[in-house]
C-alpha cells in the first residue's frame, strides 16, 4: 500500500486538479427557504387595503375563504366593499349587484373601533335584508381579557 508514494514521472510536473463536476446547492436551498418564508408571511396578511382601527377581542380566528366578501366601515362611517367605496345610501344596490354564484358567500365585516354601534348594526341589517346570513365580525387579537 503505497499511499504516500508518487511515481517518478509526476514529480517534475505540476499536478493539475480535475474539474469539479458537482454544484453546491446549499446556498440555493438557503435562498429558496428564505423566499418561501417571506411568501408565507405576506400571503397571510389581510388583503383589504382600507385602513381601520379594529377593536380588540380574544375570539378565535376565522380562516379565510377565497369566496368571502369583505365589507369595511371606517371611522367616519364610509362603507367599502372590498376596496371600492359605496356611495351614501347605495349599500342595498351594491349588495344586489354582488355575484352570489348559487349560495350567498361569507361576509367579513370590519368596523372601526370608534364607530357608533348603531352604524354597524345598520350595515348588518342591510346585509340580512339582502339575504347574506353568514357574517363574521373581524377584530384584532388581544392578549388579556377585557
Amino acid at each position: 500500500m503505497g499511499m504516500g508514494v508518487s511515481s517518478g514521472r509526476r514529480r517534475g510536473r505540476r499536478s493539475r486538479r480535475a474539474a469539479m463536476a458537482e454544484i453546491n446547492v446549499t446556498p440555493l436551498v438557503d435562498v429558496m427557504l428564505v423566499l418561501l418564508i417571506i411568501f408565507m408571511v405576506t400571503v397571510t396578511l389581510p388583503a383589504v387595503g382600507v385602513p381601520i382601527d379594529l377593536p380588540d377581542s380574544r375570539a378565535a380566528p376565522v380562516e379565510e375563504k377565497p369566496e368571502q366578501i369583505t365589507i369595511s366601515v371606517d371611522a367616519v362611517g364610509r362603507i367599502y366593499i372590498e376596496e371600492t367605496p359605496v356611495p351614501v345610501g347605495g349599500l342595498p344596490a351594491a349588495l344586489e349587484a354582488l355575484d352570489r354564484g348559487g349560495e350567498p358567500p361569507l361576509i367579513v365585516l370590519r368596523g372601526d373601533r370608534n364607530l357608533d354601534y348603531g352604524r354597524v348594526m345598520a350595515v348588518m341589517g342591510e346585509l340580512g335584508r339582502a339575504g347574506f346570513t353568514q357574517i363574521s365580525l373581524v377584530t384584532d387579537g388581544s392578549v388579556s381579557a377585557p
